[in-house]
């Protein structure tokens, strides 16, 4: 059963953990930042980030509590936005384990987690998830175009709570995409600079001559 919160921020910060931040001096300053109150819904600024995401991290528990992360990737933007308070995405065929199957099927809470390593950027958010199997409209609707990949189902992500962390300690990595571009147009510009001297040199030439 979902648990009731006063503020959408108790859904990380349990009194155990609100315990903790007095004891070691934060409590304050996060009793100021719940006041100010957690995102629950999807806003412009989650939706654009979320469009340039091919990659994030799926959280989920076993009914004793047991985690299990799971890694999620495809083209950028293939984790959708449905609504206000709904993500969902295709689940393709992997090996065939059904941890995250079978942690959803006893209990419902789940995680993402959202990297952006070139920009320094992350996304937390908490929520609960249910897998869809058979609605094949759905499904096509949530995989990606041209996607070479075997849709198994679909998990449909319904937010509680969500929020950004300060880029402090993340490394800077970009995709290999991105750098395979970068380097091909740096490359284009050089050629176009070779071809502007070597016509030059070959005006001064002509001119001397």
């Amino acid at each position: 059963m979902t648990a009731v919160h006063t503020y959408a921020s108790d859904v990380a910060f349990t009194p155990a953990v609100k315990a903790i931040q007095a004891r070691k001096g934060s409590r304050e300053a996060y009793g100021r930042a719940e006041q100010r109150g957690w995102r629950t819904e999807v806003d412009e600024s989650l939706e654009a980030f979320l469009a340039d995401a091919n990659s994030f991290y799926f959280a989920t528990a076993s009914a004793d509590g047991q985690p299990y992360i799971q890694h999620r990737g495809g083209p950028k933007g293939f984790l959708k936005v449905l609504d206000k308070q709904t993500l969902a995405f295709a689940d393709y065929a992997g090996n065939q384990q059904y941890l995250t199957q079978g942690n959803l099927s006893e209990n419902p809470k789940a995680y993402i987690f959202v990297m952006d390593y070139a920009h320094r950027r992350r996304v937390k958010i908490w929520g609960e998830a249910r897998v869809v199997e058979d609605d094949d409209a759905l499904t096509e609707a949530l995989m990606p175009k041209g996607y070479r990949a075997r849709p198994e189902q679909v998990i449909v992500f319904k937010i509680a709570a969500w929020d950004t962390n300060c880029p402090q300690h993340i490394p800077q990595k970009f995709d290999a995409a991105d750098v395979a571009a970068a380097l091909a147009a740096r490359d284009q510009r050089i050629a176009e600079l070779e071809a502007q001297v070597a016509a030059l040199k070959g005006q001064a030439t002509a001119e001397q001559s």
